[in-house]
């Protein structure tokens, strides 16, 4: 029997390279891989693009970039400037945006693109927390992402602040304030990121290689890492009909995807361009270089730097002092307590509901909101917590453009960052069981006619139509949920159970988690609901959707 090699069948150079690396079975195996298909994927592929954007534009950008704060004379394009001393890396600055060809495009697409980059992960992030799609095995990506976007936003906050300009500058100052808060370490943290006294003479050169190779670098290391993930788990789906926990319905990588993905790059990367040529953003040379003794006024950070800023902004002023230290709470509270608190409790979550409920299988197919009431309110007090956080950040814009008072504005925000999530959880919460009671009531009623029948009897009643069955999949595609329930107090031994108050925390919280929820109805159930139906035709109809019920909820029930 004659064995006949595929790599006859490749090129010479393929070839040569199949028989070194193997490249034939690897591709057979992974470029057929199938990929779910929904446009919330493609959140991921933005975030990606993005950052295949900033490696391109960012390479340029180093070609005529100094990270010098040298003092020199700037004697570029740019008259209202000239003559002006200032440091190298503003200048240079200047000259790659006024003197060199395309330089003010390529810096500014690189802006928004970082800019489009933190967005996307954001989104990504919160459509992966509100479908579930943290759930094991998938806890390690969502660090991973939650990661990313971390090192994402403080890799945005050193490029804002290497041109050295005096808005960059002002946002470094309130840095600076920051890190002196930290008690006892706070002076010689200050000392070691800017070589001395603020500014210093080596923050720029020092940011300069965080910003282009440390960070990146990580950044890219978990990019792979998360790609990686995401082909040995296998891509989470939404429900549907032939969609269960054991299997993928999409369309493969290569050709499909392959081509899908490199099209919607160019796309992101069109529209990145065109931002970066008709949207101005952070035009350095109006503000001039930077000065320690001024400050721009009105000036605010970039959007994702806004809630920190707020944080500060809008918490009380007072200090204590204790053996010749000086804590300054108003830094110290907002800038160096809440921002990290809030930052692991958002990044521990997966693993605190985890305990919580007790789920410890594997998860492949998302949950809709509607369905996990509690988590969706979770999230929803989250949002509302960063955005009246992020409103802070500009409370003396909200009171100078609305014509009110800078305190009351102030006073307001710090009552809402407290009350408002509170009320945004319940009436989240709420909502969603409502949907859910609006759901239960489609399955086992069906959809009004608006046909209105008459019984022998003279009743009145409602025609109902049955749902569809596509629509019965997906509103049942959940389980049936079961809070946690505490042992006995001891074993058949008559020994009491260890850690015995910290189960009836996690009992009265799974309680909690899964009050008020809606059951999915049982096949049992359904069948009830059914024989109320008003003829045989309905009936069968009825029927028929009962057995396809029970076909497609036999492993969730």
């Amino acid at each position: 029997m004659t064995t006949v090699s595929t790599n006859t069948e490749f090129p010479g150079p393929v070839k040569w390279v199949d028989d070194r690396l193997g490249i034939a079975k690897i591709g057979k195996k992974n470029l057929r891989k199938v990929f779910p298909d929904h446009w919330s994927f493609m959140l991921g592929e933005i975030a990606l693009y993005s950052f295949i954007i900033l490696i391109l534009t960012g390479t340029f950008l180093t070609f005529w970039f100094k990270p010098s704060m040298a003092e020199v004379q700037y004697n570029g394009s740019y008259s209202l400037l000239k003559g002006l001393h200032m440091s190298e890396a503003y200048a240079s600055t200047l000259d790659i945006t006024f003197d060199v060809r395309g330089g003010l495009l390529v810096r500014q697409i690189h802006h928004w693109a970082a800019v489009l980059f933190i967005a996307a992960m954001m989104v990504h992030l919160l459509r992966m927390f509100f479908t579930g799609a943290f759930r094991k095995p998938r806890e390690l990506n969502w660090l991973i992402g939650f990661g990313m976007l971390f090192l994402g936003i403080v890799e945005g906050f050193i490029g804002y602040g290497l041109p050295d300009d005096l808005l960059s500058g002002t946002g470094l100052r309130i840095t600076n304030g920051m890190i002196q808060a930290s008690p006892v370490v706070g002076t010689y943290m200050n000392f070691f990121i800017f070589g001395g006294e603020f500014p210093g003479d080596d923050f720029v050169s020092r940011f300069f290689i965080v910003h282009v190779l440390l960070i990146p670098g990580i950044i890219l290391g978990l990019v792979t890492a998360h790609l990686f993930l995401v082909v040995y788990h296998k891509h989470t789906q939404y429900a549907g009909p032939g969609r269960t926990q054991k299997n993928v319905v999409g369309y493969p990588l290569f050709p499909v995807y392959t081509a899908k993905a490199g099209g919607f790059f160019f796309v992101v990367f069109g529209i990145t361009a065109l931002m970066g040529a008709v949207m101005q953003i952070n035009p350095v040379w109006l503000y001039g270089p930077y000065n320690p003794a001024e400050v721009t006024a009105g000036s605010q950070p970039d959007w994702y730097m806004g809630w920190l800023e707020g944080a500060v902004r809008i918490f009380p002023g007072f200090e204590s002092h204790f053996w010749g230290i000086t804590l300054g709470w108003n830094l110290l509270i907002p800038a160096l307590i809440i921002p990290p608190a809030f930052v692991t409790l958002v990044a521990l979550y997966p693993f605190i509901e985890g305990w919580i409920t007790g789920d410890k299988r594997e998860h492949h197919l998302l949950d809709r909101p509607r369905d996990v009431p509690t988590r969706t309110g979770v999230g929803v007090a989250f949002i509302t917590f960063y955005a009246l956080l992020w409103i802070g950040g500009g409370n003396d814009l909200i009171a100078t453009h609305f014509g009110v008072s800078l305190n009351n504005v102030t006073w307001f925000l710090r009552f809402a960052v407290i009350l408002g999530p509170i009320l945004a959880f319940w009436v989240a919460r709420r909502w969603a069981i409502s949907l859910q009671r609006a759901d239960h009531a489609r399955l086992t009623h069906g959809l009004e006619t608006g046909v209105i029948v008459r019984s022998p009897e003279g009743k009145y009643t409602e025609k109902h139509q049955p749902i569809s069955t596509y629509e019965a999949y997906s509103l049942t595609a959940r389980d049936r949920v079961v809070p946690y329930e505490i042992g006995p107090e001891t074993d058949e031994n008559g020994v009491r159970a260890p850690r015995r108050a910290l189960h009836k925390v996690r009992a009265a919280l799974s309680r909690f988690y899964f009050a008020d929820a809606v059951q999915k109805p049982t096949a049992q159930e359904l069948e009830e609901a059914h024989e109320h139906a008003h003829d045989a035709d309905e009936i069968h109809e009825l029927t028929e959707d009962t057995e396809t019920y029970r076909e497609v909820t036999s492993d969730r029930s």
